[in-house]
C-alpha cells in the first residue's frame, strides 16, 4: 500500500440504518480488516480482499454519490491508521462524517468533526475482553455508544456497564437487539422496565434488504 491508499471493501450508497441519523441517505465506505471476531458479525466478507484505493479516488466516488452524510465503517476501520487522512479530508470538504467503530482501538486521534459510533462489545459477541475503556475519556455529547445485546444476561451486563462508565452522562447511548437472537419486543420491554435513558434501535436495512451485503 502506498502512503495515501486505503484497502477497501466497498462503497455504496444506502439508507443510514442505525443511530441518530437513521433513515437519512448516506455514502458508506467499508474498510477491509478487523482484529475482532464476534460471534453476531455480519460483514464478515470484509475481513480479507478488498481493493487498494487512493484516497483521492475514495473521496472522487463519494463525491460523485452526492450524498451529505458520510459513514466509515468497516470491518474496523481505525485498524487501517490512513483512515484519519480521510475523514479529515472529508469533514474539510463539508461533509457530515460518522465513524463506526468497535472501541477496541483508540480513538483519541480521530478528528473532533466526526461523530464517533463505538460498539461496547458485550459478553455474548465474544469479545468482551477487547474493549478499550479508555475510549470514553474521548467520547463528547454529539457521539453515541451502542450496545449490541444477544439475550438477557447481556442486557443486564450492559445496563451495568453503561452506568458504571456514567456513558449515559457522556453522550446518547443505543441498545440493538442481535436478529435471529433476541426479539425486538422483548428487549424494548427490557428499556421500558428499567427505563433507562437509551435509545431502543432496529437495524432498518436489514428489514428492508435482509443480510445483502451493499445495502
Amino acid at each position: 500500500m502506498t502512503k495515501n491508499s486505503l484497502r477497501i471493501s466497498e462503497i455504496f450508497y444506502s439508507l443510514q440504518g442505525e443511530g441518530k441519523s437513521v433513515g437519512l441517505p448516506t455514502t458508506f465506505i467499508r474498510l477491509t480488516g478487523c482484529p475482532l471476531r464476534c460471534g453476531y458479525c455480519d460483514t464478515e466478507y470484509a475481513f480479507y480482499g478488498g481493493q487498494e484505493r487512493d484516497i483521492s479516488d475514495i473521496i472522487d466516488q463519494v463525491q460523485s454519490i452526492g450524498a451529505n452524510y458520510i459513514n466509515v465503517t468497516g470491518g474496523e476501520p481505525l485498524a487501517q491508521k490512513r483512515v484519519h487522512g480521510l475523514m479529515k479530508q472529508l469533514c474539510d470538504l463539508g461533509f457530515q462524517v460518522s465513524l463506526e467503530t468497535s472501541g477496541a482501538l483508540d480513538v483519541s486521534a480521530v478528528d473532533s468533526r466526526v461523530v464517533k459510533v463505538l460498539d461496547v462489545k458485550t459478553p455474548g459477541s465474544g469479545e468482551e475482553a477487547k474493549n478499550k475503556v479508555q475510549n470514553y475519556a474521548y467520547l463528547t455529547a454529539t457521539d453515541q455508544v451502542k450496545y449490541v445485546i444477544c439475550d438477557q444476561a447481556d442486557f443486564i451486563w450492559s445496563k451495568e456497564h453503561m452506568y458504571q462508565h456514567q456513558l449515559q452522562d457522556k453522550c446518547e447511548v443505543l441498545f440493538s437487539p442481535v436478529q435471529g437472537r433476541l426479539e425486538a419486543a422483548e428487549l424494548a420491554g427490557w428499556v421500558l422496565q428499567y427505563k433507562l435513558p437509551v435509545r431502543f434501535q432496529i437495524q432498518l436495512h436489514k428489514y428492508l434488504w435482509g443480510d445483502q451485503p451493499g445495502k
